[in-house]
């Protein structure tokens, strides 16, 4: 009985610490306030929902075609993106101001590095996922 509370008690703690960090301080609001410009720019440009990337970013991964041409248009503006959907990862990593989020990311992305997907949207979709499924605690999108 004492090992099965135990057991109770570790997988409690794991599914916890899962859940996406979202407080005062992160995500950071300098990059929140940043990122709203481009997503005021691929939001229209695509028809996906405030809902949809809520749900991506602090839910569950889902398939939304309108959400993966977004992440794909974020990616162009950005400008980390060649036309073949390879993003650049030194010139991303580059991109992110502050080194704490700028190592996030890096770690996150060890084996987020060729995409598959028969689109640029999917591709982009491919990226997102990878890094939602390595850090779940730390990914955000908006």
């Amino acid at each position: 009985m004492l090992k099965c509370l135990a057991l109770s008690v570790v997988l409690l703690v794991c599914a916890a610490a899962q859940e996406p960090r979202r407080d005062a301080e992160y995500p950071p609001p300098a990059i929140l306030k940043l990122a709203k410009h481009f997503h005021d720019i691929c939001a229209p440009k695509t028809g996906v929902t405030d809902e949809a990337i809520k749900e991506f970013s602090d839910g569950q991964i889902h398939e939304d075609e309108a959400l993966k041409c977004y992440m794909n248009c974020l990616f162009h503006e950005f400008e980390v993106v060649d036309d073949n959907g390879d993003v650049h990862m030194e010139k991303l990593f580059n991109s992110i101001p502050g080194e704490k989020l700028r190592n996030i990311l890096i770690s996150a992305s060890k084996d987020c590095i060729h995409p598959e997907g028969d689109t640029l949207c999917h591709k982009a979709w491919w990226f997102h996922q990878c890094w939602k499924k390595a850090d779940p605690v730390h990914y955000f999108l908006v």
